[in-house]
């Protein structure tokens, strides 16, 4: 059996970290994730996601991801469920998530240029591109409406170079 979950959002707010009597760290948090596809509207709309993590996972979440921070989320589903004061069976589907990973720096996430006291990963540099050359300031456009064929010439292929 596989139980799989891999989630990229942002935190819709701080996450809350409570303990339990034998002092075990656990951590609630709301993630929202965009949609593949748009409405009829042409807009996406996001599916807010319940999350908990336990253990030192919690702590670092709770010190270190705050309320619009983008994170990478891995873990698996779970269902649990309860009776309510009216009697009721209440059923609860959350993300018991096993790691957690912050995608961007406070100060990115804040918009200005000074890192504020937050960890970041070093970067590595990379040797620039030999060809061809782009403006290093682009940012390339990842969505799904661009088109990755735009601007390139067609392929010269032969017959001779074909395999069949």
């Amino acid at each position: 059996m596989i139980n799989n979950v891999v989630l990229v959002g942002r935190i819709v707010r701080d996450p809350e970290l409570r303990y339990t009597p034998t002092n075990v760290a656990v951590a609630t948090f709301t993630v929202a994730v965009n949609r593949r596809f748009k409405n009829a509207n042409g807009e996406r709309e996001a599916d807010f996601i319940n999350c908990v993590i336990w253990r030192q996972g919690a702590e670092n979440l709770a010190n270190w991801a705050k309320k619009g921070a983008l994170v990478g989320v891995t873990g698996s589903i779970q269902v649990r469920n309860y009776e309510n004061q009216q009697g009721q069976r209440v059923y609860v589907t959350e993300v018991v998530a096993d790691n957690f990973q912050m995608l961007e720096s406070r100060a990115v996430r804040e918009g200005n240029g000074t890192s504020g006291g937050s960890y970041s990963a070093p970067q590595q540099s990379r040797p620039a591109p030999s060809a061809p050359s782009q403006s290093t300031n682009s940012t390339p456009n990842f969505s799904r409406d661009a088109d990755p064929f735009a601007g390139s010439s067609p392929m010269e292929i032969s017959d001779d170079d074909l395999p069949f």
